[in-house]
């Protein structure tokens, strides 16, 4: 059971670095004009998008292998499930708007990006502290 807690732990660890790394890059994209800058920023947000897939996989299979393998139960179990599903969507979501940027269309401003980059931050002391505290 150790061995796939730490391996829940990488892979939740790995996504989340990309999931505050990414839409950090939608904030400079939005501020930047120059066209050479803005296909380097889509060049960089595809590619790390592409690297951060499998690892949201991988933590999501080596975090129901520790809840079905193990018979984790509670209701905090249920809340930060909860916010895993938000995380995913959040996760397409980014990918959405990494389109957006490809191709052009995005029409919101680095200040909405900076608010949306904090998002996986809050989530993530949410579920931390449902983790460790298990308070219900």
């Amino acid at each position: 059971m150790l061995t796939v807690k730490a391996l829940h732990i990488i892979f939740v660890v790995s996504w989340f670095a990309g999931l505050f790394y990414l839409p950090r890059l939608f904030v400079n994209h939005a501020m930047v004009e120059d066209a050479a800058t803005r296909e380097r920023l889509s060049l960089m947000e595809g590619k790390l998008y592409r690297f951060m897939l499998p690892l949201a996989i991988l933590a999501v299979v080596f975090g129901l292998w520790l809840w079905f393998g193990y018979g984790f139960g509670g209701g905090w179990l249920h809340v930060k499930t909860l916010l895993v599903v938000f995380l995913i969507g959040y996760h397409f979501y980014c990918g959405r708007l990494m389109r957006d940027f490809a191709a052009g269309r995005n029409k919101r401003s680095h200040v909405w990006f900076r608010v949306f980059n904090e998002i996986p931050v809050l989530v993530l002391v949410v579920v931390v502290f449902l983790v460790v505290l298990k308070p219900f």
